[in-house]
């Protein structure tokens, strides 16, 4: 049997220990544009070890809840941003890093309208969007080497809403 994970709405403060949510809580740093744009300014970390930031486009699968979740992924080489290209929330899966393996993964569900930018080195669960058409864009390191380390539970979790 599967141990139960359940998701959980994000916060800044709850997701703080694995990245930025990034949304426009709050007033505008900066009013731009003849006075018809808020500026939300420089939200997100990006950090590198080495190699350039790129931005690609991810199409990926609507999942369905609850899901099974058998392994997560870290980037030791840099952060990874996922900005959604439509109006859905999604699912994220974090996990602490407890030296060369995650820890008891975490699920939450963004709202509509925030992006999420992984610190380097966080275990996180693949893209989930839960709904089509699962079109992101993603902001992370372009460059030589190994980026990419993942981690497959000895037993799958079920992640559900509670």
């Amino acid at each position: 049997m599967s141990e139960v994970i359940e998701i959980q709405p994000i916060t800044a403060e709850g997701f703080k220990p694995f990245g930025d949510l990034i949304d426009t809580a709050g007033a505008p740093d900066k009013i731009i544009n003849q006075g018809l744009c808020g500026r939300y300014h420089d939200r997100a970390t990006l950090d590198f070890s080495d190699g350039r930031a790129g931005v690609s486009l991810f199409k990926a699968e609507p999942r369905q809840l609850p899901l099974r979740l058998e392994m997560v992924e870290r980037h030791p080489e840099g952060s990874q941003a996922f900005i959604p290209m439509s109006e859905h929330g999604f699912l994220v899966i974090v996990a602490q890093d407890l030296g060369d393996r995650p820890g008891r993964p975490l699920a939450f569900e963004t709202e509509p309208g925030q992006v999420l930018n992984f610190h380097r080195g966080t275990w996180h669960g693949v893209l989930t969007p839960l709904a089509a058409p699962g079109l992101f864009a993603v902001v992370d390191r372009i460059g030589p080497g190994a980026n990419l380390q993942e981690h497959w539970f000895d037993t799958p979790y079920e992640v559900r809403r509670p």
